[in-house]
C-alpha cells in the first residue's frame, strides 16, 4: 500500500459509509481550439505533445444519453475519450462513467458543477450520489446540475485492477516497518507482486491514467455538458486535478474551488515527508483531546507521552498481532496503523478511534480493522474497490518514484521519523511502491500557473493531516489568479465541515462569482 500518498477526503469517507429523466440527451460547445492550451502541437503540463484538435472533434461533439441510475434523483451516462491523447485518432477509446443530479431550483440554472472527491482513485460517482448531490448546500444544488465522473482507471471507468481480494488481504498486512534484511525483502517482494498484478490485469489502461489525461477528459465532459466554462470543486488530490485543468485550459476556467490543496512543485519524496508531518500534526491534536477524556486508552500527559504509548502498542502488535474475529486477518502493526490514520482525517471519528484503540489494547482488534477496511474500501464479503490500484497507477505516472530502493529509504528514515516519531518509518517504507512500477512516469513536479485564468479559490486547513496547510499556501501563490482561503481547524478539507464562514465564502463564489479577499481566515 502507499498510505503516504493516498490522499482521501472526508467526503469520500462519508460516501463510503453512506453507500456508495430517461432518454434525454445533452450536446456540447465547440471542440478544442488550436491554441497554446489545447492543441496545435504545443506542450502539455506533462511535457507531452498536445493532442490534435481535429482528431478530438468527434469526442467534443458526442451526445450523452442519460438513463436512470437506480439511485433516486440521479441520472447516469457514459462518455467516450481517447485512450491515448497523443494519438486520439487511433480508434482506441476508454469509457468514462458520468452521473448528474439536475438543478432543483428555484432560480435560474447556472450550469454544471463538477465535483471530485480526491484519491487519486476515489469514485466521483459514489461521492456525488452519497454526499455531494444531496449534501452540498441547498442554494448550490438549486442552481447547478451536480455532476461527477469516475476518472479513467477508477471504479466504473476502465478500472485498473491488480490483485484479488484474498491477495489484497495479504498485501495490506505486510510489515511496513522492516526490522532486518529478511523483512525488507518481504516488503519489496510485496510491492513487486502488486506491480506485476497491475501489469498483468491492466496493461492496456496502465500507461494512460495520469492526471493530465483525467484533466483532458474533464474538458471533454465540460463540452458535452454544454458548458463554455468549467465550474468545479475538487478536494485533496482533486485540487491537483483542478489545477492541472486550469493550467491546460486557462481560457475555459469558470469558478474553481480547490479544497485541501496539493503543491504540484513538491517531488514525491517531499510530498510523502510533508504528509507524514501532516499526520503528526493531526495526531498531536487527537492526543491533546484524548488526554482530556476519561476514556482515553493512551492515558494522560503530553502529546509526546501519548504518542510514545501508541508507538509502543504498535511495537507489541508487530511482535504479536491480536485477534479480530477473522482468523486470516489478525490486527498487526500495518493494519492498526492504517486504522489510526483513517480516523485522523476527521475529528468526528476521534471517539470511535478511542474505542477501537481501547478494545485492541484489551485484545480485540475488530474496531481498528474496521477503520482500516473503510480506508481501503474493503467490503464485508472480502472484495476491494479499486482505490488502491488506481491510487498507485496515477501517482506512479504523475511523478518519478520517491526512492530508488531500500537503501535510499533507509537513508531517509531519520528525516521521516523526525517528521513523525509514530508514523514516520511506516510512511517512508510505504513510499517505495512506485520504485517497482511497470510503467515509467510521464509527469514531474513543476508549478502550475494557469496564466490568464479568472480567480481560482484555494482552500487550506491549518491542521489538515493529509494535505498540509503549506501546500495550499504554495498552490495559491503559484496560480496567477490564486486566492487563498484559510480554515483554522482540524480535519481534511474545509467545505461542508460546519464552518459558516468557510461555507458562506465558497457559496458566494460559486453562486455569484465573488471570490473572498486573498488571505481571508475563518
Amino acid at each position: 500500500m502507499d498510505t503516504s500518498r493516498l490522499l482521501r477526503t472526508t467526503g469520500t469517507v462519508i460516501a463510503a459509509a453512506g453507500l456508495l429523466l430517461v432518454g434525454c440527451t445533452s450536446g456540447g460547445s465547440a471542440g478544442p481550439k488550436a491554441s497554446a492550451s489545447s492543441g496545435g502541437g504545443s506542450a502539455s503540463p506533462s511535457g507531452q505533445p498536445s493532442p490534435d484538435a481535429a482528431a478530438l472533434r468527434p469526442y467534443y461533439e458526442q451526445k450523452l444519453t442519460w438513463r436512470d441510475c437506480g439511485v433516486p434523483g440521479f441520472q447516469c451516462s457514459t462518455m467516450k475519450a481517447p485512450l491515448d491523447y497523443a494519438n486520439p485518432g487511433s480508434g482506441q477509446d476508454v469509457d468514462i462513467a458520468v452521473s448528474r443530479r439536475p438543478a432543483g431550483g428555484p432560480g435560474k440554472r447556472l450550469g454544471s458543477l463538477v465535483v471530485n472527491p480526491g484519491g487519486p482513485g476515489g469514485s466521483g460517482i459514489g461521492y456525488l450520489q452519497a454526499y455531494a448531490g444531496i449534501g452540498y448546500p441547498a442554494p448550490v444544488r438549486a442552481l447547478y446540475d451536480m455532476v461527477s465522473f469516475d476518472p479513467r482507471g477508477v471504479d466504473r471507468s476502465s478500472p485498473v485492477e491488480c490483485l484479488t481480494g484474498p491477495a489484497m488481504d495479504k498485501y495490506t498486512q505486510v510489515d511496513q516497518t522492516p526490522d532486518d534484511a529478511a523483512e525488507r525483502g518481504q516488503l519489496v517482494a510485496a510491492f513487486k507482486e502488486f506491480a506485476a498484478g497491475c501489469q498483468a490485469r491492466s496493461q492496456r489502461i496502465l500507461p494512460h491514467v495520469a492526471t493530465v489525461d483525467a484533466a483532458r477528459d474533464m474538458d471533454l465532459l465540460r463540452a458535452v455538458l454544454g458548458d463554455e466554462k468549467l465550474t468545479y470543486v475538487g478536494a485533496s488530490y482533486g485540487t491537483f486535478l483542478g489545477a492541472t485543468y486550469a493550467d491546460l485550459f486557462p481560457d475555459r476556467v469558470g469558478r474553481l474551488v480547490l479544497d485541501g490543496a496539493m503543491d504540484p512543485t513538491r517531488p514525491a519524496v517531499d510530498l510523502n515527508r510533508d504528509q507524514t508531518a501532516g499526520f503528526e500534526t493531526a495526531f498531536t491534536a487527537f492526543a491533546k483531546d484524548c488526554a482530556e477524556q476519561a476514556d482515553c486508552p493512551l492515558g494522560k500527559g503530553t502529546p509526546d507521552e501519548v504518542a510514545a504509548r501508541l508507538k509502543e502498542f504498535f511495537r507489541k502488535l508487530d511482535a504479536r498481532p491480536v485477534p479480530t474475529g477473522e482468523s486470516a486477518r489478525p490486527l498487526g502493526e500495518a493494519l492498526a496503523t492504517t486504522g489510526v490514520i483513517a480516523a485522523l482525517y476527521d475529528e468526528s471519528a476521534w471517539p470511535q478511534l478511542r474505542d477501537a484503540l481501547a478494545a485492541a489494547m484489551d485484545g480485540d482488534g475488530a474496531g481498528l480493522l474496521s477503520l482500516a477496511d473503510g480506508y481501503y474500501e474493503r467490503s464485508p464479503d472480502g472484495k476491494y474497490a479499486n482505490l488502491m490500484a488506481a491510487n498507485a497507477a496515477v501517482n506512479c505516472l504523475d511523478q518519478p518514484p520517491a526512492f530508488t530502493g531500500p537503501d535510499s529509504v533507509a537513508a531517509a528514515l531519520p528525516s521521516f521519523e523526525k517528521a513523525s516519531p509514530v508514523f514516520g518509518a511506516g510512511l517512508a517504507w510505504a513510499s517505495l511502491n512506485c520504485t517497482y512500477w511497470p510503467v515509467k512516469a510521464t509527469g514531474t513536479a513543476k508549478p502550475l500557473t494557469a496564466k490568464g485564468a479568472p480567480p481560482i479559490l484555494v482552500v487550506g486547513t491549518t491542521r489538515d493531516p493529509a494535505t498540509p496547510y503549506k501546500w495550499a499556501q504554495a498552490l495559491a501563490g503559484q496560480l496567477e489568479s490564486g486566492t487563498l482561503l484559510t480554515y483554522d481547524g482540524d480535519g481534511h478539507t474545509a467545505y461542508g465541515r460546519g464552518s459558516d464562514c468557510i461555507d458562506t465564502a465558497i457559496n458566494r463564489y460559486l453562486l455569484e462569482g465573488e471570490a473572498p479577499a486573498d488571505g481571508k481566515k475563518c
